[in-house]
């Protein structure tokens, strides 16, 4: 079969049975999907015979990049040695109680009980079912509202997006459900920060949004508060300054469970093992995955405190919860091998901080093209603003259509990049090369130089 025919027989084959996610079915099925067939390293390769580097990791989660034959063998041996077995009946595998061990080595002091699950989204879903479950143990039925953040992305389940602060994922689906409370503004200085006013201002009136909605809502009712530490697909935000030290205090002060949602920021993305040691906070639960794995098995978990653990553990009444794939041996085999290497590659140590300096010089440089009003990023995450003025700000267009622009032209010029609005975005794998990260630039620049001469056109 060509080349040709076969990339057409397996678009028709998705068109006609396949559900895409986060997708426009009518849009999607008049052109046909992108035909992924195979990758390597930091690149993937299509049907047509294009090599694209991957600047997005895939959903933020190759860590080790694409084909790693310890990862594959790994999985090969569990896969015929334990193919599955559950955690129900007071059963455990060595897999799972040995990546709990080992993840508790990494986490922060006292965030040591893990349990596990399949996705990020039903770790949010646990994490949210786990903190209802401790107020009602600690005697605090009423504290149930939980806050997070507008744009904030943590998950597409019905818990997950209640969470969001992404209206387009709520209205068509009726939610968010009860219980779930937003606070803006969202953290994100350029995009949202007053003229006149400084990044710790800013920092401030964010955090004091927050208290406000505490007041608010009555901190007795107020069970937990939750955020990215690098908010993610809510358009890759770094923090402003001195913000979260600010929001852990208010939470400490209310009495307010503080939960960090790592799904993106975890496993070396920032330059340490979770965001939030990157911004010097101690959270009472972590919800992670992604990274934990590579991508190469779907895995996440819950990390809960002693303070929220313990009277789980001490009660008589049995935590009813869980999903028959938690901590599927081969996933958990698959993660604990992902972690070491990630510990013996340097990948957070030397090599890791070496090549997010070069990554975070890379993306600053972009900042001289007419296209660019900032960059911003940490380790190996970085956001690109696409503007028309760089002083004023304007945009091209206020319907995102600048980022579609760019993103198409990013598959043109052999580099995956991410849009959300007129935002762009880059998450590579964490084994990306010197030579590869100058690739990267050199591939990102060319997108925006095609996207300047088609908005030029008009």
């Amino acid at each position: 079969m060509t080349t040709s025919n076969y990339t057409r027989h397996i678009r028709e084959l998705d068109s006609a049975n396949h559900l895409h996610p986060f997708t426009t079915h009518h849009d999607l099925r008049a052109k046909g999907p992108r035909v992924i067939t195979r990758a390597e390293g930091v690149y993937i390769h299509d049907s047509e015979g294009n090599k694209i580097l991957d600047g997005m990791a895939g959903l933020w989660c190759v860590q080790l990049g694409y084909g790693n034959e310890d990862l594959s063998r790994v999985a090969y041996d569990t896969l015929k040695k334990l193919s599955y077995y559950n955690l129900f009946f007071q059963t455990t595998t060595p897999y799972a109680a040995e990546l709990a061990a080992l993840i508790a080595t990494k986490t922060p002091p006292g965030v040591n009980q893990l349990l596990f699950s399949s996705s990020g989204s039903e770790a949010v879903d646990s994490a949210i079912k786990l903190i209802w479950y401790y107020w009602n143990l600690m005697g605090k039925p009423a504290k149930k509202a939980i806050i997070s953040r507008q744009r904030a992305y943590h998950g597409s389940t019905i818990g997950g997006a209640s969470l969001s602060g992404l209206p387009f994922m709520q209205g068509i689906f009726d939610l968010p459900l009860p219980r779930f409370h937003h606070v803006g503004p969202t953290p994100c200085y350029y995009q949202y920060g007053a003229s006149g006013e400084t990044e710790r201002e800013f920092a401030h009136r964010c955090a004091k949004a927050l208290e406000d909605k505490i007041l608010e809502l009555g901190p007795e009712n107020v069970a937990a508060f939750v955020g990215e530490p690098v908010m993610g697909a809510g358009g890759l935000m770094t923090p402003p300054e001195g913000y979260w030290p600010e929001i852990e205090k208010i939470c400490r002060k209310y009495d307010i469970l503080f939960w960090s949602d790592e799904v993106i920021c975890g496993f070396g993305r920032t330059g340490n093992w979770f965001g939030c040691e990157t911004y010097g906070v101690a959270p009472d639960i972590m919800t992670m995955a992604k990274g934990m794995t590579s991508g190469y098995q779907p895995l996440s978990a819950v990390a809960l405190s002693e303070r929220v653990a313990r009277p789980i553990i001490e009660s008589n009444s049995e935590m009813a919860h869980g999903y028959t794939y938690s901590g599927h041996p081969v996933a958990c085999a698959v993660a604990i091998r992902n972690i070491e290497l990630i510990s013996e590659m340097g990948l957070v140590g030397p090599r890791g901080a070496a090549a997010a300096k070069r990554f975070q010089a890379g993306l600053k440089a972009l900042e001289d093209h007419p296209l660019v009003g900032e960059t911003r990023g940490v380790g190996l995450l970085g956001a690109v603003e696409l503007v028309k003025n760089k002083e004023t700000r304007e945009r091209y267009s206020a319907s995102g259509a600048t980022g579609v622009i760019c993103r198409g032209h990013c598959f043109d010029s052999g580099v995956v990049m991410r849009a959300v609005g007129e935002t762009m975005f880059l998450c590579p794998p964490l084994v990306i090369s010197d030579a590869e990260i100058d690739e990267l630039f050199v591939r990102v620049r060319k997108a925006l130089d095609l996207t300047l001469r088609d908005l030029k056109k008009g």
